[in-house]
């Protein structure tokens, strides 16, 4: 019998801004490559790291902690791991940082020697030359956490190569900053309405899984980036879900709770 793979806690976020004909989401197209999803687009996000669960990097979250994050996560504890993770990620794949002072005051990122400064942070931490909690220490910073919303929960279904239990978020993208790929990763970044990425995946020429399809399903007839996050604070009981899969003549088939053949 084959083993039945335990999947890896991870984090995602829908990272949103304003535009001139409603709300985007920041999406990254993932290398070639990649032994996971390789070219496919996603949301900046992965694999939750044990150093995200370092008590002294919680120090510097600011807005939850992780009594908080774990009650909202339906977790009795390490929750805030799953928030840092998802900064982290959002920084290191996408260099964007959400993040000020200790004592809550903003500070601008985006001016040119800060900015010089993190892509160079940014550098480190993919190089592996640096922690996450290092920079935060060395630039007196805080991890933001006070506009992160909780949006969905997904499991990687029985039978693949690698499983994920992942937490999905969502945060307005900071005004300061601009999103850039990292160039090995990811090779792309767009920012696209959830309708014209799923137009797009419909059309054949934007791949893109299942998870991803469905929350821009979810949150695609909302007018502006506030409102998504507004809908997010607003869900109370999220569900887990997990796909499975499904052997059939046309191929193996991912099948979602309620749908016909889920329960065979």
């Amino acid at each position: 019998m084959n083993e039945i793979l335990i999947p890896r806690p991870a984090a995602t976020v829908l990272t949103l801004r304003d535009g001139t004909e409603g709300f985007e989401v920041l999406m990254l197209r993932r290398n070639l490559k990649s032994e996971f999803v390789g070219g496919a687009h996603v949301f900046p996000g992965g694999a939750v790291d044990l150093d995200d669960g370092d008590p002294a990097l919680h120090a510097l979250v600011l807005g939850v902690d992780d009594a908080q994050a774990s009650r909202r996560l339906g977790l009795e504890n390490g929750g805030l791991a799953y928030y840092v993770a998802c900064l982290r990620e959002l920084f290191e794949e996408a260099g964007l940082l959400i993040a000020c002072r200790e004592n809550g005051e903003s500070v601008d990122l985006g001016e040119a020697a800060m900015a010089t400064r993190m892509a160079a942070h940014r550098r480190g931490l993919n190089e592996g030359s640096l922690t996450f909690l290092e920079m935060l220490r060395h630039e007196d910073l805080a991890l933001d956490a006070r506009g992160l919303a909780y949006l969905a929960h997904w499991v990687t279904p029985v039978g693949s190569p690698r499983r994920y239990d992942t937490r999905f978020f969502v945060v307005l993208a900071p005004s300061d900053q601009s999103a850039a790929h990292d160039d090995a990763e990811t090779v792309e970044d767009h920012w696209l309405r959830p309708r014209d990425a799923l137009a797009a995946h419909e059309g054949g020429g934007f791949e893109m899984i299942l998870p991803t399809i469905r929350n821009l399903e979810a949150v695609a007839d909302l007018v502006a980036a506030r409102d998504v996050l507004d809908y997010a604070n607003s869900l109370t009981d999220i569900a887990c879900i997990q796909p499975r899969m499904v052997t059939r003549s046309a191929g193996v088939v991912l099948l979602l709770p309620g749908e016909e053949g889920f329960d065979d």
